[in-house]
């Protein structure tokens, strides 16, 4: 016999206890229940009729509507008669109902009224009780029938669930046990079972399976297309975009999430030449492009699903160095895209916070500034010595936050692209007297020297005045506070080829190398310093670079510290 018959003769013999135990439950079940029914249809509805004809004998002095809930109650409760003994009492009740008509004052009939209605009462509740009693006894019939039959059952099905799913299940355990075997490369596992059905067939196949597998496995092939298939592995169960090329650009591999974002398919993409594909995608166009970004991280904005998502690029180019060779050959290029929306979001949160508060806290700044202008005004009147110096000391606070909001305001604009500038030709020259002019006092308090080198013959750069004149003015700035008293601080301006530069160096304590690769970072400050807020070299640098310039540092320790503005030069217009 063929599995399947077996499983289904097991199966039938298993459903047909089921019905022949629902069978007689259902039976029972249906007897009760239609116990029940007989209970509430044939006499509690005969109680709550003369129960109702009892209050509305109560209330028919008073309430003219009780005659006419009397006879209709009466009349619902002649239609329900079940009972033996209850027409009788029914009949004298209609007629104690008809005298009431007459004379509603009537005490005997009153009286005579609610003694037929309990007597009715009485009835009805002797036969739920017998009826009830019936039930019961029913149920216990039943309850005895369902538990010889349920016992029966149960052991027919014992004896089938015990044996019949070994029967099936053990060649099932040793197929499991001689897969996992052929999982683990032991392709020398093979099944035996001694039994004329579907199991000694699959027997067969997988002793097949395993011959060949075991020579598939001793070739250099099958080697190869194991490590090919383990890396396709890993690179589609990697949850960011990535895309691979060959040297000659041809796309190599693609996971689903790259395909997903290009709305592209394998068939359309795995083998051919990128700049065809490209040609019809945008994006792919992007992600391949060739410039001085190569291998940087570079910013995307795609827009996935009707939303705005943005995602880091980055090209990797693969090298391999054949044996006894020294060069390297570029084999390909490997595109991964970093899903950043998230953190973007964040950011500009943080961005929008930040350009909220210090626009809030301008107003009252500029309030304490007025104030402590006043209260050292003389005419309002003579402070002593700690008064001024409590006012003096309200003023550098004031100024010190009005200074932080600015520049928190500065780096808003910076950090959402909203930095507008006004470039135009400006003289070199210019620049550097007018961020002079406006720490002239500052140095002139620590007597600082500031030494200009810049020759006359400068050619004009291409900036924002404004912006590029904030920049100068920090960096003199932070070269103050640094600098020692009676020290000096130059200040340099030379051609180099296409670009000027401007420097401004000190000779304070300079900076320790580890932190030089920080210091343009926000809100950063090197250890062991107490001025500054961290944000005038970082936004210095956003300047900058939104004018087409660089800014660099070279410091010593010990020695003080340079740094170093380039702005392109002006080109004259044809």
């Amino acid at each position: 016999m063929k599995i399947k018959h077996k499983v289904r003769l097991g199966v039938f013999a298993l459903f047909g206890f089921l019905v022949v135990l629902g069978g007689i439950g259902l039976f029972y079940i249906n007897q009760l229940d239609l116990d029940t029914r007989n209970i509430l249809t044939n006499n509690y509805e005969s109680l709550e009729y003369t129960s109702r004809i009892m209050q509305a004998s109560d209330s028919l002095r008073f309430n003219k509507n009780a005659i006419h809930s009397l006879r209709t109650n009466l009349k619902a409760q002649e239609g329900n008669i079940t009972e033996p003994g209850e027409q009788e009492l029914t009949f004298a009740l209609r007629e104690e109902v008809e005298k009431l008509k007459l004379d509603p004052d009537d005490s005997n009939a009153l009286l005579n009224l609610r003694k037929h209605a309990i007597g009715i009462q009485q009835i009805n509740m002797k036969a739920i009780k017998q009826k009830s009693e019936a039930a019961t006894k029913a149920a216990a019939q039943a309850t005895n029938y369902l538990v010889i039959v349920s016992t029966i059952v149960g052991i027919l099905a014992f004896i089938i669930i015990v044996n019949f799913p070994g029967y099936v299940a053990d060649p099932i355990v040793q197929l499991t046990s001689g897969i996992k075997a052929i999982a683990n490369k032991d392709y020398e596992e093979r099944l035996h079972f001694s039994r004329k059905d579907e199991f000694e067939e699959l027997a067969v196949a997988f002793n097949l399976m395993a011959e060949k597998l075991d020579e598939y496995e001793h070739s250099n092939l099958a080697n190869i297309l194991y490590q090919k298939k383990r890396i396709e592995t890993i690179i589609n169960r990697m949850t960011d975009p990535v895309i691979g090329l060959d040297e000659k650009k041809h796309i190599v591999f693609a996971n689903e999430q790259s395909l997903q974002l290009l709305n592209l398919t394998k068939e359309k993409t795995i083998g051919r030449y990128a700049p065809d594909v490209a040609l019809y995608n945008d994006l792919l166009r992007k992600l391949i492009q060739q410039d001085e970004n190569v291998n940087k991280t570079n910013l995307l904005k795609i827009i996935v699903n009707g939303k705005e998502n943005y995602f880091s690029k980055e090209i990797i180019d693969i090298h391999y160095t054949p044996t006894g060779e020294k060069e390297n050959i570029n084999v390909g290029q490997v595109i991964l895209l970093k899903n950043i929306t998230q953190y973007k979001e964040l950011d500009l949160a943080k961005t929008n916070f930040i350009a909220t508060i210090s626009h809030e806290l301008k107003t009252p700044i500029a309030s304490l500034q007025m104030c402590a202008q006043l209260i050292s005004d003389q005419r309002v009147g003579v402070l002593n010595e700690e008064q001024q110096k409590i006012v003096n000391s309200l003023k550098d606070e004031t100024n010190r936050l009005s200074k932080l909001v600015s520049e928190l305001l500065d780096l808003s604009q910076v950090e959402t692209g909203n930095v507008k500038l006004t470039l135009g030709s400006v003289s070199p020259i210019k620049l550097v007297e007018q961020a002079i002019d406006s720490i002239k006092i500052q140095a002139e308090r620590n007597n600082i020297n500031l030494e200009i080198d810049a020759p006359n013959d400068l050619p004009a750069v291409k900036a924002d005045p404004e912006k590029a004149t904030w920049v100068l003015i920090n960096l003199l700035s932070n070269a103050i506070r640094y600098t020692p008293e009676n020290g000096k601080i130059e200040i340099r301006v030379e051609k180099d080829e296409d670009q000027v530069l401007f420097s401004v160096q000190d000779f304070g304590p300079g900076i320790e190398e580890k932190y030089l690769s920080r210091v343009f970072d926000k809100f950063f400050q090197v250890p062991g310093t107490t001025h500054g807020t961290g944000l005038g070299l970082a936004i210095s640098k956003e300047f900058v670079e939104a004018q087409n310039g660089t800014i660099t540092l070279e410091s010593k320790y010990g020695y003080g510290s340079t740094f170093i503005v380039s702005l392109p030069q002006s080109k004259p217009s044809l």
